[in-house]
C-alpha cells in the first residue's frame, strides 16, 4: 500500500505561532490540503501554539481540512487495522 501512488496519504504539518494558514473545507481545491485563491468557504487558521496537523489530501473526510481517515477502506478485525502501520503486511 505504501509504494501504490494511487495511494494519497494525510499530511502531516507542523505549526507555529506566527504562521496564517488557508485550508480548504469544501474538498475541490487541486492543492489539498491549502485552499485555492478566492474560495470562500477557506478556514483561515492562525496557531496560537506549536502543534502538529493532521491534514486531508483526498478530499474525503467529514472533517476538512482535518483528516478523518476516510481515505481508508475499512478494516475488519486487528490483524487488518495493525497492518496498515507495519510496512510489507
Amino acid at each position: 500500500m505504501a509504494d501504490d501512488p494511487s495511494v494519497i496519504f494525510p499530511e502531516v504539518r507542523q505549526v507555529r505561532p506566527g504562521d496564517t494558514l488557508t485550508l480548504c473545507r469544501c474538498g475541490r481545491s487541486p492543492q489539498l490540503p491549502d485552499c485555492s485563491l478566492g474560495c470562500t468557504d477557506a478556514l483561515r487558521l492562525e496557531p496560537v501554539r506549536e502543534q502538529h496537523l493532521l491534514l486531508c489530501r483526498c478530499g474525503l473526510s467529514r472533517r476538512l481540512p482535518y483528516c478523518d481517515g476516510s481515505h481508508n477502506p475499512p478494516a475488519t478485525g486487528f490483524r487488518a487495522r495493525w497492518s496498515r502501520f507495519i510496512k510489507g503486511d
